[in-house]
């Protein structure tokens, strides 16, 4: 299934893309896509509410916002430095266990919500990456059994404020939690739906000039490992979100002068078979 949310900011109700291509509103299903609808048996419910109800369940018109696929979860985890070459570029070494920071929730919007450069920034950069939905509370799970905890995946772009996370102190929390910083979806797409998530390709273009352009089958650390190992650690309950690292091509590792948003630039960005996001560009009033 293809779950999304749509409507005003703070007030999203669950909609469905079907096979057939039509968006419905599945809000009589009752629920939001959280952590009691992924934590339960809420996706097969559904499945099975669809089933019954998917040809007279109304059409979520076109001009609707779609807000994140996710109502705010407990965390936002992300995974650093997770391709070579990104690392490369970087000037930072290849890590030998998977890099560990946080965006703040607050930082969650929609997949065509504008992006806002904050009051003060003067580095704010692109990373798309795919992310991964959690879907079973998940403590200290095994690499073979990590998959099973996953519920889906979805588009993130990790917007990144690189002065506040490079040059105050190296707290990278502080570049990554602005508001807007977080753009996800427009859909969670259930894992059956994605069979291989370590062979999608992902890019980002600026302004129509693609920046980025990889593959998931770079990462260094893959889908079940992280899942695992960030299991070690903490618990990870159902909605959470790991957004998985970005391939190179950001704004930070263009040579010789690196190139950074500013207000009026575009971002489209996608990973093969979860959608297309699209933001605008602009400055902190």
């Amino acid at each position: 299934m293809k779950l999304f949310r749509f409507g005003p900011s703070g007030s999203e109700k669950p909609g469905v893309l079907l096979a057939d291509g039509r968006a419905v509103d599945v809000s009589a299903f009752g629920g939001d896509y959280d952590e009691a609808f992924l934590g339960g048996d809420g996706l097969q419910r559904l499945q099975s509410w669809l089933e019954a109800h998917a040809a007279s369940a109304p059409e979520v018109p076109a001009t609707e916002r779609i807000g994140p696929c996710i109502a705010r979860p407990s965390k936002i985890l992300c995974a650093g430095l997770n391709y070579k070459d990104h690392a490369e570029e970087s000037g930072m070494a290849i890590p030998e266990e998977p890099i560990l920071f946080t965006k703040a929730t607050s930082a969650l919007v929609g997949p065509f919500d504008d992006v806002v450069i904050p009051r003060g920034a003067t580095k704010t950069d692109w990373e798309v990456e795919l992310a991964i939905i959690i879907g079973q509370r998940a403590s200290g799970v095994t690499k073979a059994d990590a998959l099973n905890h996953v519920a889906g995946y979805a588009v993130m772009n990790d917007v990144s404020e690189r002065a506040w996370q490079l040059e105050r102190g190296g707290q990278w929390l502080k570049g990554k939690s602005a508001d807007t910083f977080a753009p996800l979806g427009p859909y969670l797409v259930t894992r059956d739906e994605v069979p291989d998530p370590e062979g999608l390709n992902l890019w980002l273009s600026l302004n129509g000039k693609k920046v980025q352009d990889s593959s998931t089958a770079q990462m260094i650390f893959g889908v079940a490992h992280l899942v695992s190992y960030i299991s070690q650690f903490m618990t990870l309950l159902p909605g959470d979100i790991i957004s998985t690292g970005t391939p190179p091509g950001v704004g930070m590792g263009i040579k010789p002068d690196p190139i950074y948003l500013k207000a009026g630039d575009v971002m489209e960005l996608e990973v093969a078979g979860l959608g297309v996001q699209r933001q605008d560009v602009k400055a902190a009033e």
